[in-house]
């Protein structure tokens, strides 16, 4: 099986980072190509840079389908072009947002999304919505880490604990939920030191798409998802 985990952004040292968590579940048999979107922003961290994502993130699942790719798992987590996404690819595709969230509500009566920038937590709230998860949201916490700066503040985990018990405590909830990518290979070190559990989406996205290609599940093509009609210029 082949699952192309796809870096929405063009930083490859995070693509890395987001391989390694991905390889670690994939399990025997699966083989990971993590890529990065070349033609992306170095990170996204708002509207503008999710529309600027999307034409390059659009372009790996269309070399993935020349590939063989089996399934897709879509590494940012605002979850962009995951529609779009479906649209183009024959196996499933998983945004890390929603596998994320989803798992967390198997694991506790709610949880609490740390974040990097605080203009990123309304967009993670409407995901929420979104996906009917809200009751078990019960709180989106900024730690005001930039994207980039998860791999050079010195402090940044220390931050991301600090907040992380503060969310723990104000929201009364059970879980965490890592709000990037880019904090994969903190999951384990902080669910350690929380005592809770703490999902990374990347991880929870790679073992949701091996399962659903497991089961001989994808993204039904009947109606929404089906191919886009060719256009044809007026004449």
């Amino acid at each position: 099986m082949l699952i192309k985990v796809i870096n929405a952004n063009a930083t490859d040292s995070m693509t890395e980072i987001i391989g390694e968590s991905a390889r670690a579940v994939a399990g025997p048999g699966v083989t990971i190509d993590a890529v990065s979107n070349a033609t992306g922003p170095l990170s996204i961290e708002g509207h503008e840079d999710e529309a600027m994502c999307l034409p390059g993130l659009l372009a790996e699942v269309r070399a993935g389908e020349a590939a063989g790719v089996d399934a897709y798992v879509i590494a940012c987590f605002s979850d962009p072009g995951l529609l779009a996404a479906r649209e183009i690819a024959a196996g499933p595709v998983v945004g890390i947002a929603e596998a994320a969230m989803r798992a967390a509500a198997y694991l506790g009566r709610g949880f609490s999304v740390i974040t990097t920038l605080e203009r990123s937590a309304p967009h993670t709230r409407h995901l929420a919505e979104v996906y009917g998860l809200e009751r078990h949201c019960h709180g989106v916490h900024a730690t005001g880490i930039a994207v980039l700066e998860l791999e050079t503040d010195p402090e940044a985990y220390e931050k991301m604990l600090a907040k992380s018990r503060e969310a723990l405590a104000a929201d009364r909830s059970d879980v965490i939920v890592l709000g990037c990518a880019g904090m994969a290979d903190l999951c384990r070190r902080l669910s350690a030191d929380l005592g809770v559990p703490v999902v990374d989406g990347v991880a929870a996205a790679t073992v949701m798409a091996r399962s659903l290609v497991d089961l001989g599940l994808s993204t039904s093509k009947y109606g929404e998802f089906s191919p886009p009609p060719p256009k044809t210029a007026p004449v």
